[in-house]
């Protein structure tokens, strides 16, 4: 037998006779507000002011050029550690509202946020647009870097006439915002999304504007919560339905009550 296919054979049977290492897997806990800005994810380097002050030097939201009934500051969205090549889906699917206009009381936004289109959003340094539904529950990939300068990476299309809601699966880039909503499509189809490689950090935040339009901004009045489980390389032994109308307006009332900022997770390695 030729030396060649005798040193295949043998690193063949070294390959198969290595197991491969074990996902680690997790199910976590999270809250979003409506003034997580996913425009600012990782940016530490980004002193926020008090809703009462201007805000219009470096890095900046828009705001309202007067007082809001809420005055509300921007808060950095919250995020779970991930690796390249992670699994991540709903266990449950989000819940909640956001309420996006000046003054408390509805109308409230649901995680898939208002219509099948409607908002465009301008990149902010490093962090690329975003165009689809508006005021949904989004997220964006990073990697341990802090995205303070561009190019931003493309905007991804989330209206009908792009991608869509309904994706089975999607691979977003790092710094890309993507579209998350409830986590499942609109006939109970659980989405599953995955990390793009290099990435070690999933934020979950709002895409807001003015108007839902240009520059990101008028976090200062936003009212209000989602909530979501996510599994991250965790296969949900049930198809989570919908929340019903009238689930949504409890839990509306529940987070609204609930204090949770940080993520809590449950290991199941």
């Amino acid at each position: 037998m030729p030396q060649f296919i005798v040193r295949a054979c043998l690193i063949l049977v070294a390959l198969i006779a290595i197991p491969a290492a074990p996902c680690a897997s997790a199910v976590i806990d999270m809250t979003i507000r409506g003034s997580d800005a996913i425009f600012l994810a990782g940016r530490t380097d980004v002193v926020i002011p008090p809703a009462s002050s201007p805000w219009n030097t470096g890095t900046f939201l828009r705001r309202h050029s007067s007082p809001t009934p809420e005055e509300i500051q921007e808060t950095l969205p919250p995020f779970v550690a991930v690796t390249g090549g992670d699994v991540i889906r709903v266990i449950d699917p989000a819940f909640g509202g956001v309420n996006f206009f000046l003054g408390y009381g509805p109308p409230f936004f649901g995680p898939s946020g208002n219509g099948s289109s409607g908002s465009s959003l301008t990149s902010l340094d490093g962090i690329s647009g975003y165009l689809g539904p508006q005021g949904p529950l989004s997220g964006v990939f990073l990697d341990d870097s802090i995205p303070s300068s561009g190019p931003a990476p493309a905007t991804i299309d989330f209206t009908p006439a792009g991608l869509g809601v309904n994706f089975l699966t999607l691979t977003p880039q790092l710094r890309q915002v993507f579209y998350i909503g409830d986590g499942i499509t609109s006939t109970g189809v659980i989405q599953t999304f995955y990390a793009p490689v290099g990435a070690t950090r999933l934020f979950l935040g709002i895409p807001d504007g003015f108007g839902f339009g240009g520059a990101p901004g008028a976090y200062d009045d936003n009212d209000g919560s989602y909530g979501i489980r996510l599994g991250i390389n965790e296969v949900p032994t049930n198809v989570p339905e919908p929340a019903s109308s009238i689930s949504f307006l409890v839990s509306i009332v529940i987070i609204g009550t609930r204090r949770l900022r940080t993520p809590t997770v449950t290991s199941t390695e």
